[in-house]
Formats: C-alpha cells, structure tokens, sequence
C-alpha cells in the first residue's frame, strides 16, 4: 500500500528536525525518515558529545588560571556518564514518540527516491509533494596501507568511547582535530596530531592558527606539521603508523579527522533531476531548492557545514515550501572551534578579499594589552581579536578571534558583518565594562578607515 504524505523529510538531524517540526506546525502531513538516530549525527556522535566534553576541559582550565581556586580534578567517569545523558544513549525513541504524537509518519530506515514525490524506505512505499533532503555527510577515512592492523576510529568511536586509550595518533588539522586533541590530552591521553598541511585550521587568517598551534602545544600536544602517515601495522598490542620522514610512533589509537563526504550515494537522486557539484555535493539556489518540489538542506549541500546553517536552511526551505519566501544569505555567519582557547570568526578572511579585489584595513588586538575584563577572568590573560575592514563601503567584513568564550562574543562582529553596520556607528556602540565585548570598541580604533 503506498502512503502520501505532503512532504517527505529524508535525514532528520539539526535541519531536517527544524524544517520538519515547522511544516509540521503549519499543518502539513510530514514523514519523517532517518536511517540511523532522529537527531542525526551533531546529537549523538559530533556537537552535542564533544561540547559535553569538553565543557569540564574548560572549567578546569578556568580553575588553574582563575586567582584564588584550587583543587579541581576531572573525572572520566562522572563526565562520560553525563555524556551519556546527553546523547540519549543512543536511543531516539523518545524523538519517534514525540514525532508520532505530533501527527508524522515516522519512518526509520535507508530511504531511496524512484521517481517525482516517490520514495522507499523500510520496505514501504510513499508518495510526497515535495521532497526535503537532509541526509548530512560521513567521516572520511583514507586509503591507508595496513588500516586493518590498526585500531582507527573516527569522531564517532572518540566521542562515545567508554574508557580513553592512553596514546593517540590524530590525523587532520581540522576544527575536528583541534577540538579532539583538546580533549584528549587535558583527560590525559598523550597526543600526537599529525598534519600533512603547514599550519592547522588552514581556512581560518594565519594569525590564528599560529594561537591555536601554541596554545595547544602549550597543553602538551605534539603537533608534527608537514607529516604524512604513509602505513599502519601492528606491534604487540600497539598500533603502528609509519611516517613519510622514516620514523614512526606507536600509539593505541588512531583518529582520523580528514574531513567529511556527502551521503548522496544511491539515494536515487537521478531521478528527479538532482544535480550534484564536482565533489558530490547537492546544488542547491538561495532558497535551498534543489529541483521542482525538491529541497537540500544542511551539511549534504556543502555551503556551510555547520549545524546552525543546517537549522537556518531548515528553516529557509521550509518556509519556502509554504509559499513564504525569503533568500539565504550566509554573510557573516560564525565559525568557531571549541578549543582551549575558543576560536572563532565571521565574515571574510583577507585571502578571500584578495581574491574578491577588495581593498582593506586589518587590525590586531591582543586583549590583555587593552581592555580589563581578561585580567578580572584569568591569571596570565589570553585573547587576541583581528578585524578586517573594507575600505569602500567603511564596513567590517571579517573578525577572527581566539581567547575566552570567544564563541559568546563573536556574535558581535557577526551582526556587524551580515548588517553591514558602518564602522562610524560601530565606533559608537557603547559596551558593557568589564566585558570581553569592549575588545570591539578598541579594535575599531586602531582601524586606519
């Protein structure tokens, strides 16, 4: 028997949830399909387990610098517990009741699309007006010689691990990379980030790399930039990694943090006139449309592959599907990594408004030198902020920042950014004291505009 729905969500992670739960709102019958957990992989296996994480990475590092406290300790198993909680352990059936009771269909199962508004997943067949397509990406694990002989694990294994290996091989010098080594190594673990690049968070200005690999280094990480593992095999209860310089280390694990591809792959999208770019990602216009009565939503278009963008494209097709339209505009939208210190920025770096031919003015800030608000949080205070400014329309285009809760404060710039609020007025915003926020106010005025 098929059954017809008005839409068909197929992937319910961040932004299937949220274009699902506002169709559902507006009246629309919604099937719900999800191979794996409602929730998708930010819940259970990425944000969600990793944040938990390292928020005690964090209160710990707050204590040591903090004057006048002492004494704290982590605990594995009291974090690994609460980690737990908050993935559900791994079970979404709270999410398939919570879905049923609103009046979806909820379909558990791999979905394939064999026609215009015609789908099979978990042996059933429906039919649907539109089509929405979240189904998100999959780690990448390389070709590695001898990976059978090895223990590798991707985020999935680190972040739900129930005892943590004492030595740890991370490949990648991605946020993944930074956050993984981060948590790692303040539980303990002794860490070696290999990187086959120059310099970590290679998409983000130099100037903050070069904070992240100190500060990181700093934490007792060995950080081998330039390095390539060229095999893996197995010494005792060690795995090996041989090394393209001819050395090689014995670790426990190794986790691969080389990046993320599209699940696309026989999802029968042929035959509804998807078209898919040169690395197999959805294209999709400014309203997330992917063809007639076809949405792509979240990290399967590959704009932005964050979990807020997957909610806010959730939330621009969906509206779009309900004859409300309004265009995505990803300017400005923030990027940050939970290291210790948090990194974050919005907007442009100057290798892009290079590439654009904008003429700009940049400025550094270190924020101790500056403002109050790092020596009343920490001992030997961290934080720098870099802004980036365009000289024709006097607007900031780019912010970068690494120090204290900088994910909190680079809002700030971001609004800036996406509203193309003149520098004038943002010289004239007037910041609480003692806050991390003032940073912005003392930037500005060392911008040349």
């Amino acid at each position: 028997m098929t059954e017809h729905v008005d839409v068909a969500v197929i992937g319910m992670g961040p932004g299937g949830e949220v274009a699902a739960s506002r169709l559902i709102k507006a009246g629309k019958k919604v099937a719900a399909i999800e191979q794996e957990l409602i929730g998708g992989e930010c819940a259970y296996w990425g944000c969600i387990p990793s944040k938990t994480l390292l928020r005690p990475v964090e209160a710990l590092t707050e204590v040591d610098r903090a004057a006048g406290v002492s004494g704290a300790e982590l605990n594995w198993a009291e974090a690994s517990n609460y980690r737990d909680y908050m993935i559900r352990n791994l079970d979404d059936t709270g999410q398939i009741d919570g879905y049923s009771k609103q009046g979806a269909l909820v379909v558990k199962g791999t979905a394939r699309i064999t026609g215009p508004g015609r789908i099979e997943a978990d042996g059933r067949e429906l039919t649907a007006d539109h089509i929405i397509i979240a189904t998100g990406t999959e780690a990448v694990v390389p070709n590695l010689d001898g990976i059978e002989n090895i223990t590798a694990w991707t985020n999935r294994e680190t972040y739900t691990a129930t005892t943590l290996p004492k030595r740890v091989a991370i490949i990648g010098g991605s946020a993944v990379a930074v956050e993984t080594a981060t948590f790692l190594t303040r539980f303990g673990v002794h860490v070696i980030l290999l990187h086959r690049g120059q310099r970590l968070l290679e998409r983000e200005e130099p100037r903050a790399s070069e904070l992240v690999t100190r500060y990181l280094q700093e934490a007792g990480v060995d950080i081998r930039l330039g390095a390539t593992a060229l095999r893996g095999h197995r010494d005792g209860n060690s795995s090996v990694l041989d090394l393209d310089d001819g050395t090689a280390i014995n670790i426990d694990v190794v986790i691969f943090a080389t990046g993320r591809t599209p699940r696309t792959q026989n999802l029968g999208l042929d035959t509804i006139g998807v078209t898919l770019d040169d690395r197999g990602y959805v294209k999709v216009d400014n309203h997330c449309k992917a063809a007639e009565n076809v949405w792509a939503i979240g990290d399967v278009t590959g704009v932005m592959p964050f979990t807020h963008v997957a909610k806010y494209q959730g939330r621009i097709a969906a509206d779009s599907l309900l004859g409300k339209p309004h265009p995505a505009t990803y300017e400005g939208i923030p990027r940050v990594v939970f290291g210790d210190p948090e990194i974050a920025a919005a907007g442009r770096t100057q290798k892009q408004a290079n590439v654009q031919g904008l003429t700009t003015v940049s400025t550094e800030l270190d924020l101790a030198k500056a403002i109050a608000r790092p020596w009343t949080y920490e001992q030997n205070p961290r934080g720098h902020l870099g802004l980036l400014a365009d000289t024709g329309s006097k607007t900031l285009i780019g912010a970068w920042a690494v120090g204290p809760m900088a994910a909190e404060w680079i809002h700030h710039a971001s609004l800036a950014i996406r509203t193309k609020i003149p520098i004038e007025t943002l010289r004239d915003q007037v910041a609480q004291f003692p806050t991390y926020n003032e940073a912005y106010q003392a930037a500005l005025e060392h911008l040349k505009i």
